[in-house]
């Protein structure tokens, strides 16, 4: 079933229970209603001829005066005496009498009750009554008043009736509400989804989905779906650039390759020959280890380990280079931060000058190292660019690693003249306890 098609189903379905349920309880409460009006009657109607029967009780026996309607059905009234004997009776009787001995517990217990019972092809609501022990024929007796329930029946029937359509017709309306309703919400997803179909098809991510031009969810589904194209167009036009840009790095070693070894074949060896093929030899074995190095940073997971950044660059002290910083530990991986710092000190010796500074320090949660020379620095222009692959001389990739591996450890890496600086996470229980911290928690005494 679609979508469509199980919410009016739904739909139809709940304002249907929900309407028979209050049908339900309306039903019950006229029903109550109308027998609870009915009783009241017939018990009025006992009190009349009661009192009747103690004022009057000559009257009780007068053609036409125990005839009277009870709501709008006649009632059927019968008096008897204490030997269950009959002293009068209503004309709407006609030949017909009332089942025997209906007064008798009433008459010997003296209390009223109420019966139905069934008179010939109706049923009777009966109220039966003791009489009070007074003059006349009736006394010590009991009167009987009884009416049809036959209209309270047709009543009750007829609220059934409008309650099942009442219910019926809720669903029918609600069902196309519902329709309506889905019909033009629906609408512009079709759309969506032929749109995607169709760019499924191609394969073309330039392509976009059509905007609904709604601030709806629909709208907003709309609009997440084109920026998810418009990032993986970006990765597919990165990773087109990326291709030809490796291609043409490799193009350079190995055409340098190729023609050595045609010189080779033709000459022999030569001691600068056998030089130059080593270092063609050297720059794609560097290019393909940090080809490799990039797309393993870049699928790799978040790193799990404990790892103090001033230990490792402790490691890289030497003649051209000095280490200063403070214990810092980060949650990180340690050949990729080890491989890392050495792409930033080799950059530092291939395009800076002088001395090479290495620094370590936290700052709150965060974990700081920069890689510093004595040179003129990045021109500001070139701060971002130079992160990229394939930008600059060499293999273009060293700093491109760098960014990657600082990405993959929740922190970046940014460029500031001759100093380039790798922000990390710093481990929570150590960041936690920085003194600098504690004393700015503190506040001035």
């Amino acid at each position: 079933m679609s979508l469509r098609l199980r919410s009016i189903v739904a739909a139809a379905a709940a304002t249907m229970i929900a309407v028979a349920v209050l049908g339900s309880a309306i039903d019950v409460l006229v029903a109550r209603h109308l027998r609870s009006e009915l009783d009241h009657s017939l018990r009025a109607r006992a009190v009349e001829v009661a009192q009747l029967a103690a004022s009057a009780p000559a009257l009780l026996t007068t053609p036409g005066s125990l005839d009277s309607p009870v709501g709008a059905t006649q009632s059927i009234v019968e008096v008897v005496d204490s030997r269950d004997r009959i002293v009068a009776r209503s004309l709407s009787l006609g030949g017909r009498v009332l089942p025997g001995s209906l007064a008798h517990d009433a008459i010997r217990g003296g209390r009223a009750r109420f019966t139905s019972v069934d008179f010939g092809d109706q049923k009777l609501r009966v109220y039966i009554a003791p009489l009070a022990s007074l003059s006349g024929r009736a006394s010590g007796g009991g009167v009987i008043v009884g009416a049809s329930t036959s209209s309270l029946g047709d009543t009750i029937r007829a609220v059934h009736a409008l309650t099942l359509l009442a219910a019926v017709g809720a669903a029918v309306i609600g069902a196309a509400a519902i329709w309506l309703l889905m019909r033009g919400a629906l609408r512009p997803l079709v759309r969506l989804d032929r749109a995607a179909a169709e760019i499924e098809r191609t394969g073309d991510a330039r392509r976009r989905l059509p905007d609904p031009k709604r601030a709806d969810e629909v709208g907003r589904l709309a609009t997440t779906l084109n920026a998810m194209l418009g990032s993986l167009e970006r990765a597919r036009e990165a990773e087109r650039r990326f291709v030809a840009d490796a291609s043409h790095e490799l193009r350079t070693p190995l055409t340098a390759l190729r023609g050595n070894v045609e010189y080779l074949a033709r000459h022999g060896s030569t001691p600068a020959l056998v030089a130059d093929l080593q270092a063609d030899a050297a720059r794609l074995a560097r290019l393909a280890d940090d080809l490799l190095a990039l797309s393993r940073e870049e699928a790799a997971a978040a790193p799990d380990e404990d790892v103090r950044l001033d230990e490792l660059a402790e490691a890289f002290a030497a003649d051209d280079v000095d280490v200063t910083g403070e214990p810092v530990t980060v949650r990180g991986d340690r050949a990729a931060l080890d491989r890392a710092l050495t792409n930033l000190v080799e950059n530092a010796r291939r395009h800076g000058a002088g001395r090479i500074a290495i620094a370590v320090r936290g700052r709150g949660g965060l974990a700081e190292l920069t890689v510093e020379d004595e040179g003129p620095g990045i021109p500001a222009s070139e701060r971002e660019q130079v992160f990229e692959r394939f930008y600059g001389t060499g293999s273009g990739l060293g700093l491109a690693i760098v960014r990657a591996t600082a990405e993959r450890h929740g922190g970046r890496a940014r460029a500031e003249g001759s100093r380039v600086t790798v922000e990390l996470v710093r481990k929570a229980s150590e960041s936690s306890s920085d003194p600098a911290r504690e004393e700015s928690k503190k506040g001035p005494s």
